[in-house]
């Protein structure tokens, strides 16, 4: 066994936590009125035709767009659930795979349609917006660390052609929006807890006074991970102010910030040592006790009025900090020569941004038309540094400077969309969006042949995208959407040239067409049916060169080729049964062979599983508060290299939960019990594309137990 293996906490859930949670179940249950609880009636039943405003920025029926967007709401994120992470709930959405990486250094790994699975730091291939507020820097780097599940009303997930009209690198968007304050106010104090030492705290408190609604939210959540080498601390707040000034204008502030100090990195495992030991840390973990620390401040401020009887303006400030270090397993060796940047890599963000559009409401042709134009600007300036993580013999501490610039990113964009109903069983979409993007980077580090690796690159093009839908019936609608994607490099993957100093700016933009055919059907009163076929192809394809020791490499991978089905069908009974299925089937792979790389046509894309499916099945019971969820989600082997050498081998886990709720003179309660992976399987949750040395597997944790509670007081 190895020296680094500690011994994990067991498995097994105590009795008197059991006994704990269930205890109310020998007591006479509370009626739950209508200002305690959410009806259980309501609350089960699946939302036909979800009100959605990520896809047009007004707000629509998702089943009448001729585009694929899922709505999940605040029940699906939260109850019976940890709510740290978008992995928890984000199965029930076709075409989108969220890989947790189970420690929190591991950034969540989040894919749409394949867009995004090569990313080693962060979420590529996606816009993130938090209240409106991008989570997504202005080069295409995304974080989710600062999504606060806890107050979360709704999360909204756009796929497909329509995305781009968001900006470059959108092969999806996921919005995620905090909930309004109750009139009066509200309390909600949470706990939960369970293996590997887990534990998250939460408070929050919200209200509404008639002109003034607020949300406050803040949560700590530790653990000593299911891996070793892998604990860490993430401590979040969130907050959501509303000032309505009058009947037609609306004032609203948002606060968040995140605090991750020394999360442990275990890092990927070979096969041999997955196989051996899926638990285990590599000595170079250890030996440079490998980690990094993050924190952000972000602050929005959004506006929306009335600009006459048919028009609305909205105005979106932002400005935010991000600051990260990283402590990477690079050989102190290799760091002699005066071109290496380093094993410790130190970023300090500033960013901010604003976003004006005019949305107007009138006729054409005597028909409804809706017309939304913007400008967006948005500006990103990088202190870029590196360090060796050696100072003599010690190791996994802050050395000497090796890597000194600032780096500055801007783009401006203009957006126009339309949308005209010019019969009653026709809707018609249409968008254009010009995107103009800048990097420069000024090398304050000039050492010996480390010479001036000072540069600059532009990236522009204009992205166009339309929609029809027929209306069949009241219950079947047919739709087709075609568009141009636009993806720049990130500042990340242009930060490193493989085996060469400065920044890697021969990198190109990748550009794409997608298309997309779907059919929306209400089947009987409670049922919804959503099928789409999809097909992306992509020129200039950016891709992982090389990922060694923590730090990956990039360059452009020819053609590529994407196409699928997606499937979701929602159903509910009278007797407060429910189900979900969320089935897709997608085919990645090159249409090229690339001189100088392990790249070959017809290949598969890495980090991309061919298919995965989630099904999900709860049931209610009113009278006692009783609810139980099982959960099944299915995923194919996900080859790890552009060689197809190696991959993941496909998966089923299977996750029960179980939920209590009681309610009485303003008092909310609800416990929970979740066990998941309920056969204790081996599995891999991630993989970390191209590695250099073959350590690709990031595995899951075995069989593990959560409980929790929560209470809630209106007054």
């Amino acid at each position: 066994m190895s020296v680094f293996r500690r011994t994990l906490p067991s498995k097994r859930l105590p009795r008197a936590l059991v006994l704990a949670l269930f205890a109310p179940l020998a007591l006479p249950a509370a009626e739950v009125t209508a200002t305690d609880a959410v009806p259980v009636a309501e609350a089960s039943a699946p939302d036909l035709k979800p009100v959605v405003v990520t896809a047009t920025r007004v707000d629509q029926t998702a089943f009448d767009l001729p585009l694929s967007i899922d709505r999940l709401n605040k029940e699906q994120l939260q109850d019976g659930r940890l709510q740290i992470n978008l992995a928890e709930s984000m199965g029930r959405v076709p075409g989108i795979v969220v890989n947790n990486r189970s420690y929190l250094a591991g950034d969540t790994q989040i894919s749409s349609r394949g867009f995004g699975a090569r990313a080693g730091f962060g979420v590529r291939g996606l816009r993130l917006y938090s209240d409106g507020i991008p989570a997504t820097m202005p080069d295409g780097q995304g974080q989710v660390s600062h999504f606060d599940l806890g107050s979360a009303a709704r999360v909204e997930v756009l796929r497909g052609p329509f995305s781009v009209l968001y900006g470059s690198s959108s092969g999806g968007v996921i919005s995620v929006f905090t909930e309004d304050g109750a009139p009066g106010g509200r309390i909600e104090p949470s706990v939960a807890f369970g293996s590997y030492a887990s534990r998250r705290l939460g408070s929050k408190v919200s209200g509404d006074t008639g002109s003034l609604n607020y949300v406050a939210d803040v949560s700590t959540y530790t653990t000593s991970g299911y891996r070793d080498h892998s604990a860490g601390t993430r401590e979040l707040q969130n907050g959501k102010l509303r000032w309505n000034p009058d009947a037609d204008s609306s004032l609203t502030l948002v606060l968040n910030a995140v605090n991750m100090p020394d999360l442990q990195d275990p890092m990927g495992l070979d096969r041999r040592s997955y196989e051996t030991n899926p638990a285990q840390a590599l000595a170079g973990a250890y030996s440079y006790n490998t980690r990094k620390s993050s924190d952000q401040q972000q602050i929005g401020l959004a506006y929306e009025g009335k600009t006459g009887p048919d028009g609305t303006l909205n105005s979106t400030l932002y400005l935010g900090h991000r600051k990260n270090i990283t402590y990477q397993s690079i050989p102190a060796a290799s760091q002699a020569p005066d071109t290496s940047p380093g094993g410790v890599s130190s970023l300090a963000r500033e960013y901010w941004g604003i976003d004006l559009r005019w949305t107007h409401k009138g006729e054409l042709a005597q028909a409804p038309l809706t017309v939304t134009a913007g400008l967006n600007y948005d500006n990103l300036d990088e202190a870029r540094k590196g360090y060796q993580n050696f100072i003599g013999t010690q190791l996994g501490v802050l050395g000497a400077l090796r890597r000194d610039e600032n780096n500055q990113l801007h783009n401006f964009d203009q957006y126009l969309q339309a949308q005209w109903e010019p019969a009653r069983a026709w809707l018609l979409m249409a968008g254009l969006r010009r995107n103009a993007v800048k990097f420069a980077s000024k090398d304050n580090y000039i050492s010996g042949t480390n010479l001036d690796d000072s540069g600059s690159v532009n990236f522009s093009d204009t992205t166009p995208v339309l929609g029809a839908t027929w209306h069949a019936s009241d219950a079947l609608n047919l739709y087709a959407t075609f568009g141009k994607g636009f993806e720049t490099p990130t500042f990340n993957e242009l930060a490193y040239r493989n085996a060469a100093p400065g920044m890697n700016l021969s990198l190109q933009a990748a550009r794409s067409n997608n298309l997309e055919l779907g059919i929306k059907t209400i089947l009987g009163k409670n049922t919804l049916l959503n099928l789409a076929l999809f097909e992306v192809r992509t020129d200039n394809e950016i891709v992982v060169d090389t990922s060694l020791f923590g730090r990956t490499y990039y360059r452009n991978g020819g053609r590529t080729e994407r196409s699928g089905l997606e499937a979701a069908l929602s159903t509910s009974w009278n007797n407060g049964i429910n189900l979900a299925l969320a089935y897709t089937n997608l085919s990645a792979v090159y249409s090229d062979t690339v001189t100088g790389s392990t790249i070959l046509a017809g290949n598969a894309i890495p980090g991309i599983p061919r298919s995965t499916l989630t099904a999900e099945a709860t049931w209610k019971h009113k009278p006692s508060g009783l609810n139980v969820g099982f959960e099944l989600r299915s995923v194919s082997k996900i080859w790890v290299d552009d060689a197809n050498s190696d991959a993941a081998e496909g998966k089923t886990m299977a996750n029960l939960r179980l939920g209590l709720e009681q309610g009485a003179n303003g008092w909310r309660l609800k416990e929970f019990l979740r066990v998941d992976n309920l056969g204790n399987r081996t599995a891999v949750g991630s993989v970390i594309v191209n590695e250099g040395n073959k350590r690709y597997f990031e595995p899951e944790p075995g069989r593990n137990w959560l409980i929790g509670a929560a209470a809630s007081y209106l007054f």
